[in-house]
């Protein structure tokens, strides 16, 4: 299975679900397809979905992790990004590789570490999923703990807060509650695609200084 797996060619944006899978096939799959790699893996459960992100997934998950990164440094706010690293639990049986993620308030609890595994450290305090090519293995966030997701569809942006286990959307963040992200995010990445990217950037900058002052 493991050969088949790895020469297979899933095409941009297209997915595929395995199903009936035990932990140390997920494990086995992980090893086999390595690290450096375009596709991403969810686990849940005995379900594993793989996907091959679009330009448009890349380009969007980029711009919306310099945001992040643009929000934190105007607050002047201790952080370590961990992009699309692999989280895991088997005492859980969950996996999940976000589009972006960031550790904040538990920053200083993972950092100097090469692997992170969250049968003993602390899931990332954000999560990003850019949900255009329609990723469906979200409960695993859920179940890993993981206090706040962000998902966009190239439309709308949706906050998940976890409160008592269950996702909660709310309309504003947790991290960023000064802020009406839920709006502006999306207002930006659709201005991007008209004057680009870097000034995008500068024009989000000058307003979270703006409403920071």
């Amino acid at each position: 299975m493991l050969l088949t797996l790895k020469q297979l060619e899933i095409p941009p944006g297209d997915r595929l679900i395995l199903t009936a899978l035990k932990w140390q096939d997920y494990e086995e799959i992980l090893e086999e397809l390595g690290e450096h790699r375009s596709i991403r893996l969810s686990y849940s459960q005995g379900t594993l979905e793989i996907m091959t992100p679009l330009f448009i997934h890349e380009n969007t998950k980029v711009l919306i992790g310099d945001l992040i990164r643009i929000l934190l440094d105007e607050l002047n706010l201790d952080y370590e990004a961990a992009g699309s690293t692999t989280f895991k639990s088997q005492i859980m049986d969950q996996g999940g590789e976000p589009d972006e993620s960031f550790y904040i308030d538990n920053c200083t609890k993972i950092r100097g570490k090469e692997r992170i595994n969250l049968d003993n450290d602390p899931p990332p305090d954000l999560a990003i999923e850019i949900d255009i090519t329609n990723r469906t293995l979200f409960n695993n966030y859920e179940a890993l703990g993981v206090p706040e997701l962000w998902r966009y569809n190239g439309q709308r942006l949706e906050i998940n807060i976890l409160q008592g286990g269950r996702y909660i959307i709310k309309d504003q963040s947790y991290l960023f509650p000064q802020f009406n992200l839920i709006q502006k995010i999306p207002e930006t990445l659709k201005i991007a695609q008209t004057i680009g990217s870097a000034k995008a950037l500068k024009q989000f900058r000058q307003w979270v200084k703006q409403t920071i002052t």
